[in-house]
């Protein structure tokens, strides 16, 4: 019988990740494209070592028991923690890594690409090549221009910060942030700290950057999209659950707020028939904000390092804050 740690993966990972672990464990990795059902994931994870997840494969009390007294370490590819039970993982003494960090530069882009989409009206302008839109009059699709605008980001964090210093470059007049707290590096884009109402209010666009807590579910609802300008545009590139969809819906169909961009939602994937997808003013991606190959290679990687340090009962690369 093998002595060698075993090792579950929920879903392929590139061989940035996979290969390290191969080649010191016996690893299983789910062979589908769909993810692992909850009970193949609770048969499969019993007596491993290690478990390598990814988003949504649930890390619960149940998995952990199917799991066993043999499990030291789970890491999963993503910067978000909502899919594990950290105070179960706390209370047996399993260690749980993630990796923040090195997807900043991915999702800052990614938020760019998304607010200048939607400000100057690309999925508007991608149904010309259907023959369904024409050239009308001299205002043909115009949008809005990011030069001269007022940013307001919500959460100035790693990923908030990057987001600002490249708009920084496009002539932005004014940045405003909201959040827990003052940010000292805030000064680097003359960022100003300000009410999330004041930042609702003044801003030409909004994004939403934060991390989520028991207080923000929702943050965005009927009353702050009433608080926003009428030509101001949403960004999420955070979570979903930060977004009451009905309401969002409502803003953009009444023209309470002028478009949205968004790279995640609640649920993802929406339903095929959600009004999010037919809304003209409205794009949605599916959750690509990591979606380089240099980021992913490298979340594969750091996950991968954080499995064999908790395995060899060290301290991991990168370990999430219980």
């Amino acid at each position: 019988m093998s002595a060698r740690p075993r090792v579950l993966i929920s879903r392929s990972a590139p061989p940035a990740g996979t290969d390290p672990i191969k080649a010191v464990c016996d690893v299983w990795v789910w062979p589908e494209e769909d993810p692992i059902p909850a009970e193949e994931f609770k048969k499969r994870a019993a007596g491993v070592t290690a478990i390598f997840c990814h988003p949504p494969d649930e890390i619960n009390k149940d998995l952990l028991d199917a799991a066993g007294p043999s499990l030291k370490v789970v890491g999963t590819m993503s910067v978000g923690l909502e899919h594990i039970d950290l105070a179960e993982c706390r209370r047996r003494g399993i260690k749980v890594g993630h990796t923040p960090n090195v997807l900043n530069e991915a999702v800052a882009e990614l938020t760019i690409a998304l607010l200048l989409s939607a400000a100057r009206r690309l999925k508007e302008g991608y149904a010309c090549q259907n023959g369904e839109e024409t050239w009308e009059n001299a205002l043909y699709l115009c949008g809005y221009e990011v030069s001269g605008s007022t940013i307001g980001i919500v959460g100035l964090g790693r990923i908030g910060m990057a987001v600002a210093t490249r708009l920084k470059s496009f002539n932005v007049a004014k940045f405003l942030y909201s959040g827990n707290s003052q940010k000292s590096y805030a000064e680097e884009v003359n960022a100003e700290f300000v009410s999330f109402d004041e930042l609702l209010e003044c801003s030409d666009f909004i994004i939403a950057c934060c991390s989520i807590n028991a207080y923000n579910r929702g943050l965005f609802d009927k009353a702050a999209f009433k608080k926003m300008k009428k030509s101001a545009i949403f960004i999420n590139v955070s979570r979903g659950v930060l977004v009451n969809h009905d309401d969002l819906i409502e803003a953009l169909s009444s023209g309470e707020i002028y478009g949205a961009g968004l790279d995640v939602t609640e649920p993802e994937p929406l339903p095929p028939d959600s009004p999010l997808y037919s809304l003209k003013n409205c794009l949605v991606t599916p959750h690509l904000g990591s979606a380089s190959l240099k980021s992913r290679n490298g979340m594969a990687s750091l996950t991968a390092r954080n499995i064999l340090a908790g395995i060899r009962d060290e301290d991991l690369p990168s370990a999430a804050t219980y």
